[in-house]
């Protein structure tokens, strides 16, 4: 079928420009993220560049640069991006060289990463980027060859007029391409005729990874640049007193010790404005090792701070009022709060048919609590970022998932206005959310307007384990009604935390149950959470897909066959208009990781199976394990996902690889708890992560094959590994786990 697709809509996002010296074609265009091939794969260069904000430029020689606004961050959008542009143009993909650009929201719009959103959000616009520069191609062939530009085809780079003979390569048609109008509506390919899109590409930055090439943060380096850490205080519910720095500043390399604040108080924070310590101590001098020994001479007295409000703006949202309450924490206090919760009457927030006389007739009753605790990130790079602002501009550089959305706030800070500021970005080492929040970002900017230098701000692992922001702490209460004939007939999930909510109230089973009642709570707290892979999702499903698990074992069916009979109804008779699934395409997982698993013929019972559904994409996990010396050793994770089209096969594999395997770590070993406000674990000495031969021996990854646009893949995979692991525990040990990290309480 053909698909044509409208320039108009994002007609700001195309700028042509005809004054490239040397001749040459460009477009500016949203959502492009890309790739740097390697100097054996570029050839030779044409004899100049133009370099402006975002853009495809096509070179007198034929090469292709596309400037990449989206921060890479592991999920291999520098590869995956410019292949979607490279398909529409019509050229080779040896002939595509892309650069990072720097923060540009006047030529790009939503310039981060996050929320499994980059090839979702990206794929019309890049798609379009492409397709109109073929077309404007076409145009000034059809015009110097005095022919119809229907006649005009391309092939790799090359255009022809088959009849006459005639050819000519896209750079010998680039200057006058650039004097054509950007076409009103352009005819995008036929998924059938992909070539580059569906063919797996390796990454492109690979080699410069595993050969040490200077990509991150942590790596930047420049004349007279100084070294900045921060104090930050060592508890929740505390803050800076009274600092005295003389002590620090006397020793070798140390420029300075002062206080900053980071943000204003009356400062209405947006969504990603998290900051956990308002007021810091920063240590400046000449090397990171004299400032990590001057840390330890800075004398600081703390105090605890008042229950106090502040405003914020979340993503999406409207402006609301936050309460930061007083007093020191502890994990014990926490989990007694959250049984007083959910045994209190919550905020109901979906109600289909009437579950409350259904339980009271109910032949059966399952009910079941699950609860997780606070997670750290831990990026293998700690947080980080080079700043050097002067009285009326700022440079900064580093790795940050969302720039755009720290702009404003950064402007406000310095007083500087956003025209002055440029951010660059590099790659990140690691994310999973805990990049969004930028407030190192700003404390590196201010250091360096305070002393007047260059300066490279670096946290510890310490700094970063210990000052937020985490993955909340949860519990979600279960209950489920089965009539005489084992038919699900009532499901009541009362789900909180501190100090958010995880719930979903319109997600499977919502809709696939007549009497259905979500309910909703949460605590106050100062411990600072933010955006963790899949946020809210990572528990909702290990609670879900285990309890799941257990009505159909109450029920006599099979795991799989009972949730597609849920399913099936959803589809055939849902219950509900708001249900935020596709029953077909959940189900369509499940049977396919039934049929390569081989999950009906296999003898083997220690196996455990889940599904999920979120950031628009669908995936499906069972799991094999074996309990060797007492704990449980993973053999093998047959994995299927429907994420629409895939892009780039092998590197979608090894993004749900990585989900599992983090899943699983997670799930088995993940913790964080408090004393006294303190977190107890600040390193990986304490912090436990899996390791390298805790892994899966072997992972086996299916798509569903489709022609979906992209959903998105980034952390699809991520949630359901977690009930996959418990349920095969089950299978293995024979006792259920509703507590995580499963390890701690498995007997």
């Amino acid at each position: 079928m053909e698909k044509r697709h409208s320039t108009k809509i994002n007609r700001r996002s195309f700028i042509k420009s005809s004054a490239m010296a040397g001749g040459g074609l460009m477009l500016s265009f949203n959502w492009l993220a890309s790739c740097k091939l390697t100097p054996e794969e570029v050839g030779k260069l044409p004899g100049e560049w133009f370099k402006i904000n975002g853009f495809l430029k096509i070179g007198d020689n034929g090469l292709v640069t596309i400037m990449s606004p989206n921060p890479e961050g592991g999920q291999n959008v520098k590869t995956s991006m410019p292949m979607i542009v490279a398909e529409e143009l019509g050229v080779d993909w040896k002939d595509v060289i892309v650069e990072q650009a720097p923060l540009d929201t006047e030529a790009f719009s939503f310039q981060f990463i996050g929320g499994s959103q980059a090839i979702r959000r990206g794929w019309n616009g890049l798609r379009t980027a492409g397709a109109s520069a073929r077309q404007m191609l076409r145009e000034a062939a059809a015009a110097q060859w005095q022919v119809p530009v229907s006649e005009i085809s391309t092939e790799s780079g090359v255009l022809h007029h088959r009849s006459s003979g005639k050819s000519a390569g896209y750079g010998d048609m680039a200057s006058s391409a650039a004097q054509i109008p950007v076409p009103e509506d352009i005819k995008l390919k036929d998924i059938a005729d992909f070539k580059i899109i569906g063919t797996s590409q390796k990454n492109v930055d690979g080699l410069d990874i595993v050969t040490g090439k200077p990509l991150f943060g942590i790596d930047i380096q420049q004349d007279n640049m100084l070294i900045a850490m921060i104090l930050h205080p060592p508890a929740f519910g505390l803050r800076l007193k009274s600092m005295d720095g003389s002590a620090a500043k006397g020793m070798p390399g140390i420029k300075d010790v002062f206080t900053i604040k980071v943000l204003h108080d009356d400062y209405v924070r947006q969504h990603f404005d998290t900051c956990t310590f308002l007021e810091v101590v920063a240590i400046v001098g000449n090397s990171t090792w004299e400032v990590m020994n001057a840390k330890k001479a800075v004398e600081v007295e703390w105090e605890p701070f008042e229950t106090y409000t502040e405003e914020r703006v979340p993503y999406g949202g409207s402006q609301t009022t936050l309460t930061i309450p007083s007093g020191l924490e502890n994990s014990t206090d926490h989990g007694e709060l959250m049984e007083k919760m959910a045994a209190q009457k919550s905020a109901q927030v979906r109600k289909d048919g009437d579950p409350e006389s259904v339980f009271q007739n109910a032949d059966k009753i399952i009910e079941r609590t699950y609860t997780a605790p606070f997670l750290a990130h831990n990026c293998m790079e700690p947080m980080n970022f080079f700043a050097h602002v002067t009285n009326d501009r700022a440079r900064l550089k580093g790795p940050l998932q969302k720039p755009e959305l720290t702009e404003q706030a950064l402007s406000g800070r310095l007083g500087i206005p956003v025209e002055n500021i440029d951010i660059q970005m590099t790659r990140l080492g690691g994310g999973y959310g805990r990049r969004s929040y930028a407030h190192w970002l700003i404390e590196a900017a201010l250091i360096s307007q305070q002393v007047k230098a260059p300066v490279k701000l670096i946290y510890s692992r310490e700094d970063d384990m210990t000052g937020g922001i985490y993955r909340p702490m949860y519990q979600a209460k279960y209950r489920a009604a089965l009539d005489a004939n084992n038919n699900l007939v009532a499901f009541h999930v009362n789900a909180g935390g501190i100090p958010e909510s995880p719930l979903y109230a319109n997600r499977f089973p919502a809709g696939a149950v007549d009497n259905y009642l979500a309910e909703s709570w949460s605590v106050d707290s100062n411990i600072t959470i933010g955006s963790f892979r899949a946020p809210r999702s990572n528990f909702m499903a290990s609670a879900e897909q285990s309890f799941l698990d257990e009505v159909a074992e109450a029920a006599g069916k099979d795991p799989i066959a009972f949730r597609l009979e849920l399913l099936d109804r959803a589809r055939t008779d849902p219950v509900g208009e708001n249900n935020d699934y596709d029953p077909d395409r959940y189900a369509g997982v499940l049977r396919l990781v039934r049929e390569k698993s081989n999950w009906n013929a296999t003898s083997n019972g220690n196996r455990g199976v889940s599904a999920y559904f979120c950031h628009n994409s669908y995936a499906a996990h069972v799991l094999d394990l074996e309990i060797k010396e007492g704990k449980p050793v993973v053999q093998k994770v047959t994995c299927a996902v429907d994420c629409g089209i895939v892009v780039n096969p092998d590197a979608a594999a090894n993004l749900a690889e990585g989900g599992i395997v983090d899943g699983i770590g997670n799930a088995l070993y993940g913790e964080l708890t408090f004393e006294e406000g303190v977190p107890k674990k600040s390193n990986f000495d304490a912090y436990r992560m899996i390791r390298m031969a805790e892994a899966p021996k072997e992972i086996e990854v299916h798509f569903v094959e489709s022609d979906t646009d992209p959903t998105g893949l980034g952390e699809p995979t991520f949630p359901p590994i977690f009930a996959a692991v418990a349920n095969a525990l089950y299978k293995a040990k024979g006792e259920r786990l509703y507590q995580q990290p499963y390890l701690k309480y498995l007997s």
